[in-house]
């Protein structure tokens, strides 16, 4: 397979040229389906897979990119003679399936009335870590009174389209389990559904970090990046992410901060003490936001050496 030659030929059919990627084998290009001022139909000329991020139209084999923008017949005859028959089906290396992700039976949301002693502590609970009545709306948090998750605060998260894709259970009394999360993959990207891509990201542990944050923080539900969500930091060509990781995540951290400079994303790592994100407050978040430098090479080298 030439992949020049095929990519040449994209440009002809689209009418523009493609912009390479960090990412073996993947270009922009500007969408034939969607009027932006950004190029968002993404190409993998090896995969034959395309995908454009604002309609969401795309598919599996460039005969069928080709077909839907009315490519000529020269051209396609031209893409049969470079990639083979186009009664073949190019499969990805690796099929994914998308968990089905239900809230608990015994949900009920803190924000749609009722009462109970359950509830009162529950919202008790929330108060006392600064979460206000807006957050208990925006992001639909609820509580379980019985079955598996009683006694839990239950903090959904939500893909880009609206559909939940985890949660998080939160113990509001002393239980020796604190947390008790869906039983699905981490691999997705909390609070997707709240997050703009063209603005700078914020990366933290827990969805109380995120959402002391109260803009574009994206929960890790842990200490480590989803390869979902590096594939979209990727895609959108995000340009800033701030590291907003506890003080016991120094390693974490690193390398978190080395694969983003790899693909020429800014750094800017921030520093805690000995409080958490979701300890300090907004305001307080806010400044130290506005005072956080670029991390350089450097320093990452500094923290290998001492240890970390």
């Amino acid at each position: 397979m030439n992949q020049n030659k095929i990519v040449n030929l994209i440009n002809r059919v689209l009418k523009s040229n493609g912009t390479k990627l960090k990412k073996l084998d993947e270009y922009m290009y500007w969408s034939p389906f969607v009027s932006h001022h950004k190029q968002k139909l993404q190409v993998n000329i090896r995969n034959q897979n395309w995908h454009c991020w604002v309609t969401g139209t795309g598919g599996r084999t460039l005969f069928q990119l080709f077909k839907k923008v009315n490519a000529s017949k020269q051209h396609i005859d031209e893409l049969n003679e470079l990639v083979g028959d186009s009664n073949i089906k190019y499969k990805t290396n690796k099929e994914t399936k998308t968990e089905k992700v239900n809230l608990p039976e015994s949900f009920k949301p803190l924000w749609n009335g009722g009462d109970s002693i359950t509830k009162r502590h529950a919202l008790n609970y929330l108060y006392k870590r600064n979460i206000t009545d807006e957050d208990i709306l925006k992001y639909n948090i609820g509580y379980c009174d019985e079955g598996k998750y009683s006694n839990r605060i239950i903090i959904p998260s939500y893909d880009s389209e609206g559909q939940l894709n985890f949660f998080v259970g939160r113990d509001f009394y002393s239980s020796n389990l604190k947390y008790l999360n869906s039983f699905t993959s981490k691999d997705v990207i909390g609070f997707e559904l709240f997050i703009n891509w063209e603005e700078p990201i914020i990366l933290c542990e827990g969805v109380f970090d995120a959402m002391a944050f109260r803009r574009n923080a994206i929960p890790l539900f842990g200490k480590t990046l989803s390869d979902s969500l590096k594939k979209k930091i990727i895609e959108f060509q995000v340009k800033t992410i701030y590291l907003a990781l506890d003080t016991d995540a120094q390693k974490e951290s690193i390398v978190i901060s080395q694969f983003l400079i790899d693909n020429g994303i800014e750094v800017k790592t921030m520093k805690f003490e000995e409080k958490d994100p979701s300890e300090i407050g907004f305001k307080n978040l806010l400044n130290l936001l506005n005072k956080t430098n670029t991390s350089k090479f450097s320093d990452i080298m500094r923290m290998r050496l001492k240890g970390f």
